[in-house]
């Protein structure tokens, strides 16, 4: 099978974990294990990643140095897709075959300039705060901050991604059997001006919307998103919680998730199996392997 593997942003850095160099390379090195267990079965496997925590300390860092120099979110994007992919490629590299190749390819998600997300900022990014400590940097620096449990984030736009520019890159690649590791942070957001050129813009795509795009563009049998939880839940947090071991995605779409975690799995997942594919799979990131053979997550099916 061909299975587009999207790692959640705790594959990288876990909640409340300090977003030091070797705690995420820990963390990249338990998801390379678990992807080379999928490869190990035969599966050709194409990974995607977060990067929410890192481009947000990454605009931390930037404005506490000199705010008139600091750099713009698709920059940071860049950055951060480029340091999460040499993670990536490098742990993973250490656990599966020599024969296998691995390449890591930036990538720009063309996105609507006229998308309603730009005047409401959505996506959570960087480390979490205090409300006291979130109302200070929203005067500070203007930023918009978001509830996140008990706690609060900054939030940017969240556009929806059209287009992968270097989706024939990618097919290429994946034709020659090469393990590619892209579209990682939803992609670096770019808009298409009028005279057919494109600039960046300030925004963060979803991670799984992009993931599900990727998935459709190339045909893959299989889209598995993974998290920190088991599977996706109804009721969650309450004492009557259940989680859905196999749904359709008719069911699916007919309750509710909360918007800036579960909700983006669940439309991606709806998205790529109502386009005739075959399966799509929500879990934990140790139980990939187990969520194709339908033994573990959550399995949304047609």
């Amino acid at each position: 099978m061909r299975v587009v593997i999207a790692l959640g942003g705790n594959a990288i850095l876990k909640r409340d974990e300090v977003m030091s160099a070797e705690n995420q390379r820990q963390n990249v090195r338990r998801a390379a294990l678990a992807i080379g267990e999928v490869i190990a079965a035969g599966h050709q496997v194409i990974v995607t990643h977060g990067n929410g925590p890192q481009v947000g300390l990454m605009a931390l860092r930037d404005m506490a140095y000199d705010q008139a120099l600091a750099s713009p979110v698709d920059l940071l994007g860049a950055e951060t897709e480029g340091m999460i992919g040499y993670l990536i490629e490098q742990e993973l590299g250490n656990v599966i075959s020599t024969q296998n190749e691995i390449a890591t390819l930036l990538t720009q998600v063309e996105v609507d300039a006229s998308d309603p997300a730009f005047q409401k900022p959505t996506k959570p990014i960087g480390p979490i705060y205090s409300s006291k400590e979130a109302a200070a940097l929203a005067d500070k620096h203007g930023w918009v901050m978001v509830p996140d449990g008990s706690h609060f984030r900054r939030a940017v736009p969240s556009p929806q991604p059209k287009r992968i520019l270097e989706i024939g890159v990618i097919k290429l690649l994946i034709e020659h059997d090469v393990t590619v590791i892209c579209t990682g942070g939803g992609g670096i957001p770019v808009v298409r001006r009028k005279d057919g050129s494109y600039a960046g813009v300030e925004a963060v795509i979803d991670k799984d919307h992009a993931s599900g795009l990727l998935a459709r563009e190339i045909n893959a049998d299989a889209l598995l998103m993974l998290t920190d939880v088991d599977g996706v839940y109804l009721g969650w947090g309450t004492a009557q919680q259940r989680r859905l071991d196999s749904v359709k995605p008719d069911e699916l779409n007919s309750y509710s998730f909360a918007a800036g975690s579960m909700a983006p799995k669940v439309k991606a997942a709806i998205d790529f199996v109502s386009g005739g594919r075959r399966m799509a799979g929500i879990g934990r990131l140790e139980d990939a392997l187990e969520i194709l053979k339908r033994r573990a997550g959550t399995v949304i099916e047609a």
